[in-house]
């Protein structure tokens, strides 16, 4: 099976925490040059300065951008493919705050339409001419398992994550004759600082971290959080030349905690 990613390029999205920054370790093991990108610069710097380098050319970097200001985006990814076509591009940005969908306000969904499904499309129209170029590319969404089932408390975010199932699945039939594959991962519950911050919701809503954590693997038939690596060991395979036939698919890595067949 072939996993090798030398000479190939990746922009991971939210890297400097959790499910992004365990991606870039796993892309850049199998012999990706990595640029990172998120908001904290000196995050960014440090975890650059940690990735493996160890073939022949493989360089990495990073971009600092807030991924709502979405022109500022376009253009920062307009500048790193102008020095190295990206073919792997995964985007990532974190997650609307909890909360039931009737007390959201209008502005909520918009403001996470825009980080989420915005920001996903201007990275993307940036780097497909060099995936085209390449008749490779690989395009992986981090979203959430809310496409399969909606996630009590948090309806903002199970809103706009089907808005980004959909504009996947359209764009996976799009390009897949340019040798592009548009795939989703949907990460159960991972111990990120995601997760910590749904927790702790819940603990100052008066219920204890015991609690809220056993309520939460009694849904969860391995009985336990994922670790980051986990869901980037997925995505890593998605990005690789073995999965050049798997386009427009949600995969859900959770546990067995999806229940449906579909």
């Amino acid at each position: 099976m072939d996993l090798r990613l030398t000479g190939r390029h990746a922009l991971v999205c939210g890297a400097s925490q959790g499910l992004g920054r365990a991606t870039a370790f796993e892309l850049a093991a199998l012999g990706a040059s990595v640029t990172l990108l998120s908001r904290s610069a000196d995050a960014l710097a440090a975890i650059a300065a940690e990735l493996p380098a160890t073939q022949p050319g493989q360089t990495h970097g990073h971009v600092a951008v807030d991924m709502l200001d979405t022109d500022a985006l376009a253009a920062a990814v307009a500048g790193v493919v102008r020095n190295h076509a990206v073919h792997i591009l995964v985007n990532n940005s974190g997650g609307p705050p909890p909360g039931p969908v009737w007390s959201a306000e209008p502005d909520a969904f918009i403001t996470a339409y825009r980080q989420h499904v915005i920001a996903a499309q201007v990275a993307t129209q940036a780097c497909l001419p060099g995936m085209r170029e390449a008749h490779y590319g690989r395009v992986i969404n981090i979203i959430s398992t809310s496409v399969k089932e909606p996630i009590p408390n948090l309806g903002v975010s199970n809103t706009v994550r089907a808005a980004m199932a959909g504009w996947s699945k359209t764009l996976a039939s799009e390009v897949a004759s340019d040798g592009i594959t548009v795939n989703n991962i949907l990460p159960g519950y991972t111990r990120t600082p995601r997760l910590e911050a749904l927790v702790e919701a819940s603990v100052k809503a008066g219920r204890t971290r015991d609690e809220v954590e056993r309520g939460l693997l009694a849904t969860v038939p391995a009985a336990r959080f994922a670790e980051p690596a986990e869901v980037a060991a997925a995505i890593a395979f998605l990005a690789s030349p073995a999965a050049g036939y798997i386009t427009g698919v949600s995969i859900p890595i959770d546990g067995g905690r999806t229940r449906g067949l579909n």
